[in-house]
């Protein structure tokens, strides 16, 4: 018996995956198994992903055990999946895999590591319990940045090799690698921290020009792009659309045109971002002239 469980938490760094096998595995497994159907009513999952900590992918990667299917998500003890939508037999499972002395400490990421997640998973229970969001979601038909990308999410919503190995900066350079692209990287001057000062000139290092002066303007040519940070966890990309409104594409989730807060994002500096509390600059993408890896 063998589990792998991706704490589906970053937008441009690779997600954290914990490998439980033997006892632990069948421990695990036990904390999982369904007890209750979820009724009309309670909380499901939001039907746009958000930036920061979106559940645990649990995927069973050996004998698969009765009454679980293959691949689930468990999210504040509530489970998703085929013909599954139950609470799991431990609804605090979270707590066991993210405290501080759980499976997470195999990461090696450090004691502030599970702190950070456990702030997060509260942040979405919080966000969970208000959708949906009331109102009508108005989307700009005019056009009046013309360089820029079109807005064509179901390119990159396939739901297979686009979706789940191209990351927030593939899809605000417009620029598919399939390889979860990271800022420097193909320079050979990789970021070092994850900061500002660190990640905006990995990417200049990849040719995108640093605009800190844009202030949220179209440029004539290339379109215009937004980096964020989560100060000491991750990074994260917004693009400028031709009708001037954002969009994004939060890790190996689905591109969408709101933010955590479920509304379109005419200014990604104002947006609702979650954990990506810095706003660290504008930058404009030239097409043709950037490359990443």
């Amino acid at each position: 018996m063998a589990l792998r469980i991706t704490i589906d938490i970053f937008s441009g760094r690779e997600n954290p995956v914990i490998e439980l096998t033997g006892r632990e595995a069948h421990e695990a497994i036990e904390r999982l198994q369904p007890v209750r159907k979820l009724k009309k009513g309670e909380m499901g999952l939001p039907p746009t992903p958000t930036l920061g900590y979106r559940g645990l992918i649990i995927e069973q990667t050996d004998e698969l055990a009765r009454g679980l299917p293959k691949a689930l998500r468990l999210v504040h003890g509530s489970m998703f999946g085929p013909r599954l939508s139950h609470f799991a037999a431990d609804e605090a499972f979270e707590d066991f895999i993210c405290g501080s002395t759980g499976p997470i400490r195999k990461l090696g990421l450090g004691e502030k590591f599970p702190i950070f997640v456990k702030k997060e998973i509260k942040r979405f229970k919080e966000l969970r319990a208000e959708w949906p969001w009331e109102g009508k979601i108005i989307w700009p038909p005019i056009n009046p940045c013309q360089c820029a990308p079109l807005y064509e999410p179901n390119w990159w919503n396939d739901g297979g090799q686009r979706q789940f190995n191209n990351n927030c900066y593939n899809y605000a350079t417009n620029y598919r690698t399939d390889t979860f692209a990271q800022p420097g990287k193909a320079a050979g001057a990789m970021y070092a921290a994850l900061t500002c000062a660190s990640v905006k000139p990995a990417a200049v290092k990849d040719e995108l020009i640093d605009s800190p002066a844009a202030d949220n303007k179209c440029p004539k040519e290339g379109h215009l792009v937004a980096l964020v940070i989560a100060p000491g966890w991750d990074f994260h990309w917004y693009r400028k659309g031709r009708n001037k409104y954002w969009s994004h594409k939060p890790g190996g989730t689905t591109v969408t045109n709101l933010d955590n807060s479920g509304v379109t994002i005419p200014d990604p500096r104002t947006a609702d971002r979650g954990p990506y509390t810095d706003f660290c600059t504008f930058m404009v993408v030239m097409h043709g002239h950037i490359k990443i890896k």
